[in-house]
This record gives C-alpha cells, sequence and structure tokens, in this order.
C-alpha cells in the first residue's frame, strides 16, 4: 500500500506557508488576492479529500514531523472523525470565497489573513500534540482578530480588541492546563497522554486541574455561557463572510479540541472517576443551550441572531459530548457538521440579502422578499427550518440522537430539554421567514447583479446538504460507527 502520510501534513502546510503569497503579490499586483486564495484552498480541498478517501479505507494515519518519532517529535494525526471537521472547514471556507469575491473585502492583506485562519484550523483538526494545539489555536485566534478588525464599520477594532482579550484570557487558561499536564506526565503526545495519564491517577489533583484550565480555555474559544459575549460584537462589525468562519468553524473546531481532550487524552474514565467534572460540564451546555436561545429571541438584528444562535447550538453539541455514549457523541458530530453548513450558509444568505436590498439588517426589512428573491428567500427558508430542527433536516437528526444518547443513560429530562429547544430555535427564525413570505415588500432592490452564481450555487448546496444530511443519517451513522466506538471507548 502507497505510504501517503505525507498528506496530512500537506493539508496543514499548504495554506499557512501560501498565506504570505497574496501580501507579496501586492509588490506588484493588487486586488489578486481572491485568486490566490481560491486556488490554494481548492488544491486543500482536493489534498483533504484524497487523504479522507485513504483513511475512510485503510484507518487513521500518522505523519512524524521531521522523522522524529512520538512522544518526542512533533505527530500529525488523521482519523475519520478529523477529516469530518477537515471536509467541513475546507468546504465552508470555498462557500465564504464564493461570497467574498464580489460582496469583499478584496485587499490582498485580507486573503493572505485568511489562508492563515484556514491553515490554524486544519492544524487544530489534525494535530496529535496538546501543546501544539496550543500553537495553532493561537495561529487561528490571531489571524481572525485581523479580519474582524478588516470590517468597514468602525466599532469593527473594539470587537477585535475584545475578541482579542477574551481569546487570550482563553489561550492563557488552556496553556496553564498544558503545562500541568507535561508536569504529570512528562509528555505531550496526545495518544502517550492517554496511557500516562491514567498511571499519574484519574484522581491527582495535578490530573483534575490541568483538566479543567484547558476545558475552561476552550469554552471560551467556543464560546460558551457565561463566556460567549464576545461572539456577538465580533458578528456584528465583522464582514459578512468572516461572520460566516467564526460561527461556523471556529467554535466548531475548537468544539473538536474539546472532544478530543476529553476522549483521546483524558478518556472517558476520567470523566467515570470524576462524576462532578462530567456533570458539570453537562450542566454548562445547557445553560449555553438555553441563555443563547434567550438572547436570540431579543434580537432583530440577523447577525445578532445568527451569532446568539451558535451559542444555543453548541451548547447542545456539548450536551452530546458531555453524555459520552455512542449514540450521542455521533449525534453531536452530525449534529456540528450540520450546523456548520446550515449557519455559514446562512450567514452568507444574509450578506446577500445586505448586498442587493441595500444594506438590510432587521427582520422588519426582510418584509416580501420572496416576491424579488425567491430562490434566495427559499434556501433561507429551508436553511431556517434546518436551524430549528424540524424532520427531515440535520438539525433535527443531530438533537435526535442527542436526546437519545441522553435517554439510554437514564436521563430523560436531558433529553426533553434537548427536543424542546426547538420551540425556541422556532422562535427566532419564524419572525424572518414570516416577514419575508407574508408581508409586502416595500424596500428597493438596489443591486441585483451584485448576487453572482456562485453565491446561489454555495447557499443552495448549503440547504440541500441541510436536507439531505438529515435523510442520510442512518447511512452516515453506520460509516461512522467504527469511529466513533473507538472514540469512546
Amino acid at each position: 500500500m502507497m505510504e501517503l502520510d505525507w498528506l496530512v501534513a500537506a493539508v496543514v502546510l499548504v495554506p499557512l506557508l501560501t498565506a504570505v503569497l497574496p501580501v507579496a503579490a501586492s509588490l506588484r499586483w493588487k486586488n489578486v488576492g481572491w485568486s490566490f486564495a481560491a486556488a490554494i484552498v481548492s488544491i486543500t480541498f482536493a489534498l483533504a479529500v484524497g487523504l479522507a478517501w485513504h483513511v475512510y479505507e485503510n484507518g487513521a494515519e500518522w505523519y512524524e514531523v521531521a522523522g522524529i518519532p512520538a512522544p518526542f517529535g512533533i505527530e500529525l494525526y488523521a482519523d475519520e472523525f478529523s477529516m469530518l471537521v477537515v471536509i467541513l472547514t475546507l468546504s465552508i471556507c470555498l462557500g465564504v470565497l464564493a461570497y467574498t469575491r464580489i460582496g469583499g473585502p478584496r485587499g490582498n492583506a485580507f486573503y493572505g489573513g485568511f489562508l492563515l485562519l484556514t491553515g490554524g484550523m486544519l492544524g487544530v483538526v489534525l494535530t496529535g500534540d496538546i501543546f501544539n494545539l496550543y500553537v495553532f489555536l493561537e495561529i487561528m485566534a490571531i489571524s481572525s482578530y485581523a479580519l474582524v478588525s478588516a470590517s468597514k464599520y468602525r466599532w469593527s477594532t473594539y470587537a477585535a480588541f475584545k475578541y482579542l482579550l477574551v481569546g487570550t484570557v482563553g489561550a492563557s487558561f488552556y496553556l496553564l492546563g498544558v503545562a500541568l499536564a507535561l508536569s504529570a506526565t512528562g509528555t505531550l503526545n496526545m495518544h502517550d497522554l492517554t496511557d500516562q495519564l491514567a498511571v499519574a491517577g484519574y484522581d491527582n489533583p495535578v490530573v483534575v486541574t490541568a483538566f479543567v484550565l484547558m476545558g475552561v480555555g476552550l469554552a471560551i474559544k467556543i464560546a460558551l455561557f457565561p463566556v460567549h459575549t464576545w461572539l456577538a460584537d465580533a458578528h456584528a462589525s465583522a464582514p459578512d463572510g468572516i461572520s460566516a468562519v467564526i460561527s461556523a468553524l471556529m467554535p466548531a473546531v475548537a468544539v473538536y479540541a474539546f472532544a478530543r481532550i476529553i476522549f483521546t487524552v483524558f478518556t472517558p474514565e476520567f470523566l467515570d472517576a470524576n462524576p462532578t467534572i462530567a456533570q458539570l460540564v453537562l450542566v454548562g451546555a445547557l445553560l449555553s443551550l438555553f441563555v443563547g436561545s434567550t438572547f436570540a429571541l431579543l434580537q432583530d438584528h440577523i447577525k445578532l441572531v445568527l451569532a446568539y444562535s451558535t451559542v444555543s447550538q453548541f451548547g447542545i453539541v456539548l450536551v452530546g459530548i458531555a453524555v459520552a455514549n455512542e449514540t450521542a457523541v455521533f449525534g453531536s458530530a452530525l449534529h456540528l457538521f450540520g450546523h456548520g453548513f446550515v449557519k455559514a450558509s446562512l450567514f452568507i444568505l444574509a450578506g446577500m440579502f445586505a448586498l442587493r436590498f441595500g444594506g438590510i439588517r432587521t427582520v422588519d426589512e426582510y418584509a416580501g422578499l420572496a416576491k424579488r428573491a425567491p430562490v434566495m428567500a427559499g434556501a433561507f427558508a429551508v436553511l431556517g427550518i434546518a436551524m430549528i430542527g424540524l424532520p427531515p433536516t440535520v438539525g433535527f437528526a443531530g438533537k435526535w440522537y442527542i436526546a437519545l444518547g441522553a435517554f439510554e443513560e437514564g436521563m430523560w429530562i436531558v433529553s426533553l430539554l434537548v427536543l424542546g429547544s426547538t420551540l425556541l430555535s422556532a422562535g427566532y427564525i419564524l419572525p424572518f421567514i414570516n416577514r419575508i413570505y407574508f408581508h409586502p415588500f416595500d424596500g428597493e432592490d438596489v443591486d441585483p447583479a451584485s448576487i453572482t452564481a456562485g453565491m446561489l450555487i454555495a447557499i443552495i448546496a448549503g440547504a440541500t446538504l441541510g436536507v439531505a444530511l438529515g435523510l442520510l443519517s442512518s447511512e452516515i451513522y453506520a460509516l461512522l460507527e467504527s469511529a466513533i466506538q473507538s472514540l469512546v471507548s
């Protein structure tokens, strides 16, 4: 069998190492950054598809940086779970690029930062080392601070600064946890830590403190309640394309990292030995679910509604991870994957409506849009229904598996809360659908030519996936069953 371990490194390094190209091109050409970014992300996506096929056919793949074996060297690791998030990341990045070609920003430096952000997210997903997880988290975060501030709005600099302060606090907590884990075990490699933490003892105060610090740091990155406030400011002021990445991808990547820390590094045995921590994770997830939905209900600005919805939706994902059985973890993986496509498509749609109809953002301004933009309105309706979580969409399927997993553990109240959250989701999405379809249009169709075929393809693909992933959920479960079993066992 041909060795393809180099593909693991290539998927991370291609966007990272080429991020300088759009900036260097500024010495001779202006506004060529989009072309560089589109080509590089497309190449990376093709490499990732090849790697995913290899992993699903032959099992996990490792790459030892500079040929130095673990646990002393730096390791990159790809399995079925990580490739799911890699494909999600690159697919959404391509969709965002389809929007920004016309929607902007257009500067070469912006697209250099976008490639750096993409490489950082891929590094978080594919690293096999908890310290390098921190390094990639910071690459991802620092580039996102700059991209948020690239907006035309005056308060974007304030939002980016607040984001930087909160993100730095989260990174510091995580790094302190890494230091304690190293002091307790003498290693940073994720798979080596699995054995060494068991030897150190799951009730060891240093081990417990390490997990708590790492968990708090990642909770800030995920934007869980009560450390979620940076997310709304960043969404409201960031360019629409970057809002899609911040909402759909960055919390998803942080959730993936949290799941890796729980299941691969500390293992479910740690949660069994420390039931109070498992209960705190579950309570925090449920609070995030309902507080996020409540704040979303109080908004009328589409980007703020979607921002607080993200807080709620990732609370649902964390519920499945806290339940920690196969059914619930699959539900979390499916919900994370489906939410990424649905939420990114909704943010791109919000940007498309603003481009075409003169910057509209509030629920009242969405009145009658179905009459002027039926395809965009239809996509919004389908995506909104998927976000609410009605059958047969992926939003329903993800919640169903999480609720079923909780019921299998005897947590029937948790099951009811997860399924009941659908009513809250309906409360903040249906007013927009109602306005779009059942109120007269009283705005101005300012720039129909601003909507490109690429944008329409991106949102139609997102809407199609929002339904198809729900309809095919049982087949996806069969495909990922062995991977989920190995993760939670």
